[in-house]
């Protein structure tokens, strides 16, 4: 009963986390973007914007597919029954995939939840990796597709590519900054956990 109980209260912060960060760029909609978007060149004297880039977003249909995205990513991990230092793996994958944009210094601003989701989803594929049997077969497809994604999506070509029919500029790199902190955060952890075990 009682390791049902850590259960449910580890998927119940995975959750939280989850609900945070989409009533959080649904509240930054009416702030002005200048202030919160990513610019390269503040990243020293304006760090939050490590953190608030991920809440701005540049058109309702942006805000949306990442509002969808984000419960996608949620339920993912809820019902993967992750542990709760899955959630603060995706925490600290937060900042970390705005500041590895500093690798594109060409991207001067940048806003959306798309690089802090695709660290979801890479925090939730580490934990079904070290697990066994048939949630390792699923971790395993699932970070293929993933992979095959980020492939298609050539993350080291232009910074941004249009896409007219939603009025966005995607940034396919901020997707690859994103499964990276991600994977790379939940496997420190995970390594963190086993040792104490």
């Amino acid at each position: 009963m009682a390791g049902g109980l850590r259960l449910s209260q580890a998927s119940h912060a995975w959750g939280a986390f989850g609900a945070f960060l989409g009533v959080a760029a649904l509240l930054a909609w009416s702030w002005p973007s200048i202030g919160l978007d990513w610019q390269p060149q503040l990243a020293a004297t304006e760090p939050w914007r490590a953190w608030s880039a991920a809440f701005v977003h540049w058109s309702r249909q942006h805000l949306w597919a990442n509002l969808l995205a984000c419960a996608v990513v949620t339920w993912f991990g809820w019902g993967a029954r992750v542990p709760s230092r899955c959630a603060w793996a995706w925490f600290i994958a937060w900042p970390l995939t705005q500041l590895a944009l500093l690798l594109q210094p060409t991207l001067l601003h940048f806003g959306g939840l798309s690089g802090v989701l695709h660290a979801g989803v890479a925090v939730v594929l580490v934990e079904l990796l070290a697990r066994q049997g048939r949630e390792r077969l699923i971790g395993a497809g699932v970070t293929l597709g993933l992979l095959v994604k980020l492939w298609q999506e050539q993350p080291l070509g232009p910074p941004m590519r249009q896409m007219a029919e939603w009025d966005i500029a995607v940034v396919p790199f901020s997707h690859l900054t994103g499964a990276l902190a991600g994977a790379l955060s939940a496997l420190g952890l995970l390594c963190l956990a086993r040792r104490r075990a």
